[in-house]
């Protein structure tokens, strides 16, 4: 497992709603780029397209504290997402399912180890980002 400095810092801000609405903004901007689903490109996956609505779902299911703690590194992950090559850890969830999860360690610029998920439906082929979190 390989960790990724990053050259974007995560969002700054004094309350939980103030740091939703510029990770938010972010997020509409890559939205604004697409007519259908928001996506970004991976290099790990041969610029395959990653799509982002499943995470804004996956967060409004979590509390309030865990929601700021991990809005904010949004961006961070987006450009991950974009740049890096690393290799993730693999794993799937029972014998026989469609799914493979994808768990990739970064660095953000403010020397903060996180985690990025990425879901893979192996009947479609599509990838989803499921869950940003940083270390406990």
């Amino acid at each position: 497992m390989q960790n990724n400095r990053l050259k974007t810092s995560t969002v700054k801000g004094t309350n939980y709603p103030e740091i939703y609405k510029k990770a938010f903004n972010f997020y509409k901007t890559i939205k604004a780029k697409s007519k259908r689903r928001p996506y970004v490109r991976s290099k790990y996956f041969e610029n395959q397209k990653i799509f982002l609505e499943l995470f804004w779902i996956h967060l409004h299911q979590k509390n309030k504290n865990e929601r700021e703690r991990r809005v904010s590194l949004f961006p961070v992950a987006v450009e991950f997402i974009s740049n890096s090559k690393s290799e993730p850890i693999l794993t799937a969830k029972g014998v026989k399912s469609s799914e493979i999860f994808y768990r990739f360690t970064a660095v953000t610029k403010d020397n903060q180890i996180f985690f990025i998920q990425i879901k893979e439906n192996k009947k479609s082929g599509q990838k989803w980002l499921m869950s940003i979190f940083p270390e406990k």
